[in-house]
C-alpha cells in the first residue's frame, strides 16, 4: 500500500519511522507546511535512513507528485481546521486515515461539517476515517466490541490513567503539566487544554448501543502533584498541575449510561485502562500499565489504512468499518 503523509510533526515523523519498518506499507510523498521540510527527504526530516521522498509544501503538490493508494492525515485536533485538508485530499481521489480527534465521530457535535465531508468523499468514491488509541480504540471502539458478549448492557465505565512521563513534549504541554492552577484554569476556559475527543467516543459508543444521548458533560479539572514531579521536558514543582482530568457522561431520558474518566499526568502512580460493562453478564478488563499512546495511535492509524481502502465511500467511523487488526 503506498500512502502520502500529510503533517510532519512529532507524531506524523514516528509514523514515517514505523512504516519504515515494515513490508506492507510505503511512504511515497509527503507534505508540510513547515518552510524548513520543502524539498527535503522524508526519511531525513523524520530521523531515519533517506526514503527518496519528498517532502511537498501542500497537499495539492503531493498528490500530483505520485501514485498513492491512501493519504495519512496527522496535522491538527480541530475539525472545522482539518475540513478543507480533507476535501482536498478526497476531491483528488484519495481515502484518508486521520488522527483528528474530533473527526471519530463528528454526527452529533458538528453535523455540518461531517455532512460536507460526508457528501464529498462519497462524490470521490472513497473513505474517510477518524482514528487513534483514544479517541478511536480505548474509550469508544473496545468497549463496544466488548459489549458483543452480552446478553443486556445497562451501562458503560472506561477510565484511562495515565503517566505522562514518556509522552512527547505536544501531549505534556496539552495536558497543563508544569502549570500553576490559575493558568491552567485560564487555559482550559479558552479550550487550549483538554482532552480532545471525549465527547466524540461517548456518541460513539451510544451509537453502537443504539441509546440516543439526550445530554452529554465535559468536566475538566488540574491533577496536582504533591511532591516535585519530572519528566524529560517538563519539571513539576509541588503544589502545581502535574496533568488534567477529564470526565465525560452520556445520559439518556436523565439515566447515566456511559461514564467515561481520563486522566494523563506526570508521575501518575497506577496506570491503566480499564473498561466495565454492566449488564448480564458483567464484564470487566484491565490492561495494567495502560498502553503507550504515541506507539498505540501510530499503529493503529497505519493498521487502519488497509480497511479504510476497502471501506464503502463516505465518512465512516471505527464502529462501521471492517475490523482493524495488526498487519504483518
Amino acid at each position: 500500500m503506498k500512502v502520502i503523509q500529510i503533517g510532519l510533526g512529532p507524531l506524523g515523523q514516528k509514523i514515517v519511522q514505523f512504516i519504515s519498518e515494515r513490508s506492507d506499507v510505503e511512504i511515497v510523498a509527503a507534505a508540510d507546511i513547515n518552510p524548513g521540510f520543502s524539498g527535503k527527504d522524508i526519511g531525513d526530516v523524520s530521523g531515519i535512513e533517506p526514503s527518496g521522498g519528498t517532502v511537498n509544501e501542500s497537499i495539492s503538490e503531493a498528490i500530483k507528485s505520485c501514485d498513492a493508494d491512501c493519504a495519512i492525515l496527522t496535522t491538527v485536533s480541530c475539525l472545522e481546521t482539518i475540513t478543507p485538508q480533507i476535501l482536498e485530499i478526497v476531491n483528488g481521489g484519495l481515502p484518508v486515515v486521520s488522527t483528528c480527534e474530533e473527526l471519530l465521530h463528528p454526527w452529533n457535535t458538528q453535523p455540518e461539517l461531517s455532512a460536507a465531508i460526508d457528501e464529498a468523499a462519497k462524490s470521490n468514491g472513497v473513505a474517510v476515517l477518524g482514528t487513534g488509541i483514544n479517541p478511536g480504540f480505548l474509550m469508544d471502539s473496545l468497549p463496544a466490541f466488548m459489549t458483543a458478549v452480552c446478553q443486556e448492557v445497562d451501562s458503560v465505565t472506561v477510565s484511562r490513567l495515565q503517566d505522562a512521563t514518556f509522552r512527547r513534549e505536544p501531549f505534556q504541554r496539552k495536558i497543563g503539566a508544569g502549570l500553576d492552577t490559575l493558568s491552567f484554569r485560564q487555559l482550559v476556559a479558552e479550550k487550549k487544554i483538554r482532552h480532545v475527543g471525549l465527547s466524540e467516543s461517548l456518541y460513539l459508543i451510544a451509537d453502537s448501543m443504539g441509546w440516543k444521548l439526550d445530554r452529554v458533560e465535559d468536566i475538566i479539572s488540574p491533577v496536582i502533584t504533591e511532591e516535585p514531579v519530572s519528566s524529560r521536558i517538563i519539571d513539576v514543582a509541588a503544589g502545581n498541575v502535574a496533568g488534567v482530568q477529564q470526565i465525560g457522561r452520556g445520559f439518556c431520558a436523565g439515566e447515566e449510561k456511559i461514564t467515561l474518566v481520563f486522566r494523563a499526568a506526570i508521575g501518575e502512580p497506577e496506570p491503566a485502562d480499564t473498561i466495565e460493562i454492566f449488564g448480564n453478564p458483567n464484564v470487566k478488563s484491565t490492561i495494567e500499565g495502560g498502553v503507550n499512546g504515541d506507539v498505540g495511535t501510530c499503529a493503529i492509524t497505519i493498521n487502519a489504512v488497509k480497511q479504510v481502502i476497502r471501506s464503502k465511500p463516505g465518512l465512516r467511523t471505527m464502529a462501521d468499518i471492517p475490523l482493524v487488526t495488526h498487519v504483518p
